[in-house]
């Protein structure tokens, strides 16, 4: 086949124990999906989390050992951190039920959902798109995948995100509203699920701003730690 241009290479992501890499095909993410995060953003906690996606270009990879470096984007002065359980899914389908879905799962790693604030702000009261917000150069920052069957149970593990040291983020993965099952059962009604989709599970209270220099870590029991430097 012939190309107009070449095309661009394809995102993935490493995995632990293996030298084969896990390629990217969506970012579907999850929001309000922690009671005290929904409060803190103004929002009602009894409402039901939303979806929203990014593109796959939009994953930041950050290999095992190393420091990802995220360049400050232009348009906001109110960049904010939002650490996330990432599920990497290794079967697709539609109108999966719940309690089949963990059979779709491939692992698990710890992401970034970053945001610019002022402007998911802006967008909110003009009831229109968050894409400008959320789906902007290198907004989800990935570390390696660790298979499920190394992750251990997941649901006991917590949450951490600190911030040059201090610890910014911290809650119990059993916290979410919704279970890792449960979105992805609601995720298949809307799209067809595909190997490679990476979902972003929904952030902790504790989201703040981040500056240039900054360095973040993101960590989940049982998954290889995230580290990123805002440059």
């Amino acid at each position: 086949m012939t190309y107009t241009f070449p095309p661009p290479p394809v995102v993935s992501v490493p995995v632990i124990g293996s030298g084969a890499r896990f390629p990217v095909h969506r970012i579907y993410c999850v929001g309000r999906n922690y009671a005290e995060h929904a409060q803190e953003m103004g929002e009602s906690a009894g409402e039901p989390p939303v979806f929203f996606l990014k593109p796959a270009d939009a994953a930041l990879v950050v290999e095992a050992g190393q420091t990802g470096q995220f360049a400050y984007p232009g348009l906001t002065r109110e960049l904010h951190h939002e650490v996330e359980l990432v599920v990497g899914l290794g079967e697709g389908g539609r109108n999966i039920a719940a309690d089949e879905a963990l059979r779709h799962v491939f692992g698990y790693a710890v992401g970034l959902d970053m945001t610019r604030r002022d402007l998911q702000g802006q967008m909110k009261k003009r009831g229109g798109p968050w894409d400008i917000s959320k789906g902007f150069d290198h907004a989800a920052p990935v570390g390696p995948i660790t298979p499920a069957a190394r992750a251990g149970e997941i649901t006991r593990a917590e949450i951490t995100l600190r911030v040059n040291g201090e610890l910014r983020q911290h809650a119990a993965l059993s916290q979410m509203i919704w279970s890792v099952p449960e979105i992805i059962a609601r995720l298949s009604t809307a799209w067809e699920l595909m190997p490679g989709d990476l979902i972003y599970t929904g952030t902790p209270a504790g989201v703040a701003a981040v500056r240039p220099g900054d360095a973040l870590e993101g960590r989940i029991g049982g998954l290889e730690t995230l580290h990123v430097r805002i440059v």
